[in-house]
């Protein structure tokens, strides 16, 4: 087995052309990662890396022992660093270093390591997650089990081991020893294909340095590039290595390569483990009321909340106050009529949640600023006695609301999270169909005319159909009835809409959203609605509104809006992504 061929099929992050020549990458081209079923079918598989490590839900294995490291204080082994156009990788000496213990059923081999980083300090790039934490780097050290060739091994569900790291930035760490040494070298690998001979005397655990090894995650996953097989037993590391944060800054400057990770995928059906020596403390778990540790007034202690900002949403839309502004033009909703881009239905715990397919709806228009593409949509609602939408106009609260949640299309879902108009969500009221006036009862709120059609009853029925599959959290069943997002809609005018800058309505509250909420609501059939509480097993699924503060509400007025002019309406939610 030749060193050389093991290191092109074993790239673990390390990434390469395959599948009949077609290239891949992680921006830039047409095979993006959501898009890397097309280079290999593995790739959409049920046993994908890398994943987010919920602590809450890891159980520990007494099994998972401290591991056996040959070589890795040598100095010597560390042969070359290479620039491949994907990410930094540094070649080990052939036969030298092995991994065993550690609950692995085998000695591996290590051939080499690599790294995957974001962009800036503000769009971090590991590929793994912590709770849905992302650090600013990972290192992941590759090793293939001991007597096989390279074609066994990625036939083999535990053929390949890779031992994670998360890297974290510090502002005053040292910017000289072995990472200063080995990140010297980058800027001898600008260009893409080069490679130079390590010649400083540098041993993995210089690299690795403290980190407690006896601590661990462990699960079976793949290779997170093409052709992503799923022969890969992961151990990630829950200490991070600590480097100066100016290190870190020099693996995108010199290479000219950005954002070179894999978003996290599904879990599906696996249990993430971890060693005795891991402490796990219990998850975070947020919830709408008492229940829990962390109900909304709590929100901003969670780690990495944002829900203490003074940007943050839902909102009362005072529709006296709402100021016209010129530049709220026209929507453009793409594939808004494409009655088959409902993946599947997601009963989260907190809400019911529609996935949509990946690149296939689109919004612009509406005085946004970019493309955004439809990731999905989901609802919020009260109880069978009390009304449910987080927005609220004048401060009348409407039955439910359901929110269309969108991402720029030039930005991955991290580093939309960290822009302020990363995120589009667009918000629509949903009201009974025998209810002429709102919720609160005032004749000020009358709703649409007796006279306008409710929306496609024959569209909700489909959809709330399969609310009874998913009763239990976590479920989830695929789509397979002609709804399209249009169909949900009905006749409600697109054209008359509240504008504001806010926020995700859940944890972690991201301010990073532009809000619409459409000012006409949403007809529903009552029985069909009281089914959402009643299928989900939960009620009162929505966030206080939260202050305004200097914002300001923007308002869009139809041009020749049919009958009485409409009420104003709200809606806003993005939390689905949460939840």
């Amino acid at each position: 087995m030749h060193l050389s061929s093991t290191l092109l099929l074993l790239c673990v992050g390390a990434l390469l052309k395959c599948a009949a020549g077609s290239e891949w990458c992680y921006t830039g081209c047409d095979h993006t990662p959501s898009h890397w079923g097309d280079v290999s079918s593995f790739c959409l598989d049920k046993r994908q890396s890398p994943i987010d490590i919920a602590t809450g839900y890891v159980k520990t294995d007494p099994n998972l022992h401290d591991f056996a490291f040959v070589n890795f204080t040598s100095k010597s082994v560390i042969k070359s660093i290479t620039n491949n156009g994907h990410t930094v990788k540094c070649k080990l000496e052939e036969n030298a270093v092995e991994v065993s213990g550690g609950g692995l059923n085998a000695t591996y081999s290590a051939l080499q390591f690599h790294f995957h980083w974001g962009d800036t300090e503000h769009h971090p790039g590991s590929e793994h997650t912590i709770n849905r934490h992302r650090y600013p780097m990972e290192m992941h050290i590759v090793s293939l089990k001991k007597d096989l060739a390279v074609q066994e091994a990625t036939g083999d569900s535990e053929g390949i081991a890779v031992l994670g790291f998360f890297i974290n930035a510090t502002e005053d760490g040292d910017a000289s020893g072995p990472w200063g040494e080995l990140t010297s070298y980058l800027t001898n690998i600008t260009g893409v294909g080069t490679e130079v001979n390590i010649t400083h005397p540098i041993s993995i655990n210089d690299l690795i340095g403290d980190v407690n090894l006896t601590k661990f995650y462990r699960y079976l996953g793949s290779l997170t590039t093409p052709d992503c097989n799923e022969a890969v037993v992961w151990t990630v590391f829950q200490e991070p290595i600590n480097i100066n944060k100016n290190l870190i800054q020099l693996f995108p400057e010199k290479t000219k390569l950005s954002n070179v990770y894999r978003p996290t995928q599904n879990l599906n059906t696996r249990q993430v483990y971890a060693s005795p020596a891991t402490p796990l403390t219990p998850g975070h778990s947020w919830c709408y009321d008492d229940h829990c540790n962390y109900s909304p007034p709590y929100w901003h202690v969670l780690p990495q909340s944002h829900c203490g900002g003074e940007h943050q949403s839902p909102i009362n839309i005072d529709t006296k106050t709402a100021m016209e502004d010129e530049n709220l033009d026209d929507f453009t909703f793409t594939k808004f009529d494409d009655k088959h881009a409902i993946k599947y239905i997601i009963n989260t715990g907190h809400a019911v949640k529609c996935v949509l397919k990946e690149d296939v709806v689109e919004v612009s228009g509406g005085g946004l600023a970019h493309v955004y593409s439809t990731l999905q949509f989901h609802f919020h609602w009260g109880s069978h006695d009390s009304d449910g939408s987080e927005h609220t106009v004048d401060s009348k609260r409407y039955p439910m609301e359901m929110h269309i949640v969108n991402k720029r299309k030039d930005l991955t879902l991290e580093q939309a999270l960290q822009t302020p108009d990363g995120l589009a969500v667009l918000g629509f009221f949903i009201q009974a169909t025998d209810s002429t006036k709102s919720s609160g009862g005032s004749e000020a709120h009358e709703t649409n005319p007796p006279s306008q059609p409710a929306s496609d009853m024959d569209a909700w029925n489909k959809l709330t159909s399969y609310l009874p599959a998913i009763h239990n959290i976590s479920s989830q069943v695929n789509v397979t009835e002609e709804i399209s997002i249009d169909d949900l809609l009905g006749t409600v005018s697109r054209d008359a809409f509240y504008r504001y800058s806010g926020s995700l309505t859940t944890p972690s509250c991201n301010q990073a959203v532009v809000w619409t909420v459409f000012k006409e609501s949403i007809k529903v059939d009552k029985n069909l609605m009281k089914m959402f509480p009643a299928e989900a097993g939960y009620h009162d699924v929505f966030r206080p509104a939260q202050p305004l503060h200097s914002r300001k509400i923007y308002t869009r007025s139809a041009s020749s809006a049919p009958g009485p002019t409409t009420q104003f309406l709200l809606l806003a939610c993005l939390c689905a992504f949460f939840v």
